[in-house]
């Protein structure tokens, strides 16, 4: 069915950095918008804002309905996503005047952003500015982030997946470890992704079911480090157990706030540089504690392991991106979808709703009764929230051994205002 004359567009975007299944939000956004005939076509920015800033909009509606079904099982952005934080509107007005100028442009009247709080920022900052401007937009945030720090929702899209995939390679590399501990590799250091929460940390101890399990010590962003009780902790765990896993947070600190790792410099948002933290305390033991070491670093892999989603998160994500147009089209505006748990077991959960503005820059951290009284581990009542969501598989097709994922053709509509070169 053709949508109505007056029907307007809508425009997607991509930011932040990407998960495994932030691609099944785009897909519950694009395959809800093509059902409902209150809406006109969806374009997609390519690489996040900045597409709508540069006026390089893709034109989804020349993508196969297999196409956009297959991104349900594609990690990473389809779309192209991007690192840009618009400033306040007092301190750059004309960002602001190009975004309109550019759904204006285009006939756009929706705008649904999936990321996480500096995006729920930016969508807030944009309903707002519109009304000013006496060209409203709709503005509706969908929820994703690895890092699970965004307020309100019990959970985000992507941090279940995430939260599988360490639990999983800990638990493989410490039975690696396990094996060749009497004469080789005593001590194992798994880095993981989390700034300020250490809500992937934490779920690496959703793998120790049972005493000696790994992982033996868990380093949090939210306790300061304290070196002599971290050593005592390692000799501790070799010592009855002939080996420890470690997993610890890129943002872990001293007492003073400084970052183990600081690599030095800003990114785009204004955060500290991060990097190797592994290293750094795999040599702190080796100079201390005399044990051999190895580390590794998850990086791009725990939040691009669509292989080993959680079934859980895939239909969280999708569920985000279709409430996401559901809400617009019932006129709601500046708010963003959530997850509501209602039970823990049985599992249940349900969408709820949260003001942008209440989402908005907020960091949600993990709560004290979910760490262990020395620091280092998870309590029952964390396993509790964890457990579910990194239930279920969702493997995609296979093909020779190898997964198959979408692939766009990401066709640009043609430009009709002067290039954007600031």
């Amino acid at each position: 069915m053709s949508a109505p004359v007056s029907a307007k567009n809508v425009f997607y975007a991509q930011s932040g950095g990407v998960t495994a299944v932030i691609n099944a939000s785009a897909c519950g956004v694009i395959e809800t918008a093509r059902k409902s005939p209150g809406l006109g076509k969806v374009y997609a920015g390519r690489n996040g804002i900045i597409g709508a800033l540069r006026e390089e909009l893709i034109d989804t509606s020349l993508e196969s309905d297999a196409t956009i079904a297959a991104l349900r099982h594609t990690p990473s952005g389809a779309f192209g996503s991007c690192r840009y934080k618009l400033k306040s509107v007092e301190q750059n007005r004309a960002e602001y005047e190009r975004l309109i100028e550019v759904f204006k442009a285009h006939d756009i009247g929706y705008f649904f952003y999936n990321g996480g709080g500096d995006s729920q920022d930016t969508a807030n900052k944009v309903a707002q500015f519109s009304q000013q401007m006496n060209f409203p937009i709709t503005c509706i945030g969908v929820p994703k982030t690895v890092d699970n720090d965004l307020p309100i929702t019990d959970c985000c899209p992507g941090f279940g997946s995430v939260a599988k995939y360490v639990a999983v390679s800990i638990r493989e590399a410490g039975l690696d470890v396990a094996s060749m501990c009497e004469s080789s590799t005593k001590v194992f250091v798994l880095e993981v992704m989390g700034r300020h929460a250490g809500w992937i940390a934490g779920a690496a101890g959703l793998a120790a079911e049972q005493e000696g399990d790994a992982p033996h010590i868990i380093v949090f962003p939210e306790i300061a480090f304290d070196k002599t009780a971290f050593l005592a902790k390692v000799k501790e765990s070799v010592g009855k157990y002939g080996y420890c896993a470690i997993v610890v947070s890129e943002g872990a600190h001293y007492a003073d706030g400084t970052f183990l790792a600081e690599a030095g410099g800003k990114d785009a948002f204004g955060h500290a540089q991060l990097g190797g933290v592994a290293p750094f305390m795999a040599a702190m033991i080796k100079q201390e504690l005399g044990y051999k070491y190895h580390w590794a670093v998850s990086d791009y892999l725990q939040r691009a392991a669509r292989h080993i989603a959680s079934a859980t998160d895939v239909a969280q994500a999708y569920a985000m991106g279709k409430a996401a147009v559901e809400f617009a089209l019932a006129g709601k505006n500046a708010v963003m979808p959530t997850i509501v748990r209602e039970s823990n077991s049985p599992y249940r959960w349900s969408v709820g709703e949260a003001r942008l503005s209440d989402v908005a820059n907020v960091e949600k951290k993990m709560p004290r009764d979910y760490i262990t009284d020395d620091g280092f581990g998870i309590t029952a009542k964390a396993r509790e929230y964890f457990a579910p969501l990194v239930v279920g598989e969702d493997y995609p097709p296979y093909h020779n051994g190898l997964p198959q994922y979408a692939r766009m053709n990401h066709t640009l509509l043609p430009k009709k205002l002067p290039v954007w070169n600031k």
